[in-house]
């Protein structure tokens, strides 16, 4: 029996074109003026010395900072630093209405009902836990994060990594094989398989022949009763 689902973001509930079109280039523009403005702030300064930490290069300026956030945004480096910063400036976006998050149709009345039968909904993005909570909270349907209730990020591992399903579960004090994983990547798929998670697969664009995974294309496709 499911008793929590733990669902990604982007190609899953939401379309990954808002990410790589909205989200990424508003965060490219202002990252050299957030950063220089905010770099003495407590909260922004721990930031970048994880990133001298990250790089090995402790005598590392701003300046080269700024650099090296650059090169792992042209790389889609998964930096919880990076990842850390974005959300800070997304904040600033959703705050003032320059966007909304993307929601696809499908997603919100499935993540009701399951709710509603008392299944504990859950996140997991390689964005940070705070750029989770902003999509969901400025969502094109309003805020509903009140429906989740646990938040996971690069912090607990790396998402093609059994460890980090592992220790979600831990977290969430559950069997494996009561936690439902959904996502549209089958490598993640696969590691949560491996940590023995169930899974479903989201297909929202070309087939993925691939894959091992039952496959759907709307969240109102997937029967929690029969995974």
């Amino acid at each position: 029996m499911i008793r929590a689902i733990v669902t990604d973001i982007e190609g899953t509930t939401s379309d990954i074109r808002f990410v790589h079109q909205v989200l990424f280039p508003y965060a490219r523009q202002r990252l050299e003026s957030f950063v220089t403005e905010h770099q003495h702030t407590p909260e922004v300064a721990a930031i970048l010395e994880s990133l001298r930490d990250e790089t090995h290069q402790p005598q590392a300026t701003t300046a080269d900072l700024i650099d090296t956030l650059y090169r792992f945004m042209d790389e889609d480096r998964k930096s919880t630093a990076l990842k850390s910063l974005q959300g800070m400036i997304w904040r600033e976006g959703y705050v003032s209405g320059d966007f909304t998050g993307h929601l696809y149709a499908d997603v919100l009345p499935a993540l009701k009902q399951w709710h509603e039968q008392g299944i504990a909904l859950n996140v997991y993005s390689s964005g940070s836990v705070p750029a989770q909570k902003l999509l969901f909270g400025y969502s094109d349907a309003g805020d509903i994060t009140g429906l989740f209730s646990g938040y996971f990020d690069t912090r607990v591992g790396a998402k093609r990594e059994t460890i980090s399903y592992q220790n979600i579960g831990k977290q969430l004090g559950l069997e494996a094989e009561q936690i439902l994983f959904l996502s549209d990547i089958h490598q993640e798929l696969d590691a949560a398989r491996a940590a023995g998670w169930k899974t479903v697969q989201l297909i929202r664009g070309d087939a993925d022949h691939d894959s091992v995974h039952p496959q759907v294309s709307r969240f109102d496709q997937i029967s929690v009763e029969s995974v």
